[in-house]
């Protein structure tokens, strides 16, 4: 089944009593059982719902994994997946990933015991030299946020199996549309489904896929016991949405590349950070792993200083924090979503504070364009 019909049709995609094309929403939580000590499929909602599962079994398909999991929110599921750690245990961490997941793991886990080192994922050397006997995982967003590395996930899951080490694969960025990290050897897959799989700013939900049935079963342990699994109807919007992602991708990535040129040759602006363009770092190694090239752009003025003038100026790329939406957004990295990262580490993995990322949404591309275009010049650039 190609991957277009897959998202229609894939995992649970019609309710086999009524025949409905749309999964139920589930409102309970608990379920009547047959006799004292024999529950039925359910027993209660936390354990697993059937609209949660819908979505759980459509996104193992998509990802072309074992089994899927809905988490409450993007950091929850990451959380689980660190869960499956203990004290002593040591994680490799990309220098350059979402500010939440550095978070997670300096604020929260690190009181725990866990240890981790930041490396430059994209850096098969520095990967190999971090690795401590206690090392258990590779933590890797590929393209990463905000700057768009691109790292080789066959090269390092490769490495990382030797070591008896599991590999796991941020996918928010590419969607399994664009990249299939369990494909190409990673262990874990994880989306911060709020981006482009719900698609619209409208809920906030996370997913995780094992490639193999006995980490799956240690996830699903831990997905119940610590309970921060997403609701049925949030569940309900995220395969609604999905069933588009298709669509919707393909008009991201398509705005996506018009604006990376447009900004490539704009005098006022540095440096563009985007995989698609030839002259990127890691554009082969995209390109070799990669069908495409995702909706998220980063760049660097020319003059610094003009950085929250020209944001503040934008009309149809709205100043927000996420991503993945149908509506472009701007942010300023090192001011919202890595403010929680250390001005020295932001720095040291390329983060500048005038750093501007784009969400290029599927809005027409000329009424984008000439809105950058607005914004340099109010900004005056």
């Amino acid at each position: 089944m190609h991957f277009n019909t897959k998202v229609i049709h894939g995992g649970i995609s019609e309710d086999e009593t009524t025949g409905a094309v749309s999964v139920p929403i589930y409102q309970t939580s608990t379920y009547k059982q047959n006799a004292l000590g024999q529950p039925k499929q359910y027993e209660y909602s936390r354990s697993g719902n059937p609209t949660r599962f819908a979505v759980e079994e459509l996104i193992a398909d998509l990802e072309e994994g074992a089994q899927g999991f809905a988490f409450a929110s993007g950091l929850a599921a990451t959380h689980a997946v660190f869960s499956l750690f203990q004290t002593g245990d040591h994680v490799i961490l990309g220098d350059d990933v979402y500010g939440g997941t550095f978070r997670l793991l300096h604020q929260v886990l690190e009181k725990s015991g866990l240890t981790y080192s930041l490396v430059k994922t994209d850096d098969l050397a520095a990967i190999e030299a971090a690795i401590l006997p206690e090392t258990k995982a590779i933590f890797l967003e590929t393209p990463t946020n905000p700057l768009l590395k691109i790292t080789d996930i066959a090269i390092v899951a490769q490495l990382a199996k030797k070591q008896d080490i599991l590999t796991i694969v941020d996918n928010t960025f590419a969607t399994p549309y664009f990249q299939k990290p369990l494909q190409l050897g990673a262990d874990i897959v994880i989306h911060s489904a709020t981006k482009y799989l719900g698609g619209h700013s409208d809920v906030v939900a996370g997913l995780a896929v094992a490639k193999e049935l006995q980490i799956a079963k240690r996830i699903a342990f831990l997905q119940n016991a610590i309970g921060g699994v997403l609701g049925p109807h949030d569940s309900w919007l995220i395969q609604r949405s999905i069933k588009t992602l298709a669509l919707r991708m393909e008009a991201h990535q398509n705005n996506a590349m018009k604006i990376a040129h447009y900004l490539q040759a704009h005098p006022a602006v540095a440096k563009v950070y985007y995989p698609g363009l030839i002259d990127h770092e890691g554009h082969e190694i995209a390109k070799s792993q990669m069908s495409g090239y995702s909706g998220m752009i980063s760049f660097e003025l020319t003059d610094e200083t003009k950085t929250a003038g020209f944001v503040e100026a934008l009309k149809i790329f709205t100043l927000a924090e996420s991503l993945g939406g149908v509506e472009s957004l701007v942010e300023v990295p090192a001011v919202m979503t890595h403010a929680s990262i250390p001005k020295e580490i932001r720095q040291q993995s390329g983060i500048k504070d005038g750093l501007i990322r784009l969400s290029v949404g599927i809005e027409d591309g000329e009424d984008l364009q000439a809105d950058l275009e607005q914004a340099f010049e109010k900004a005056g650039n």
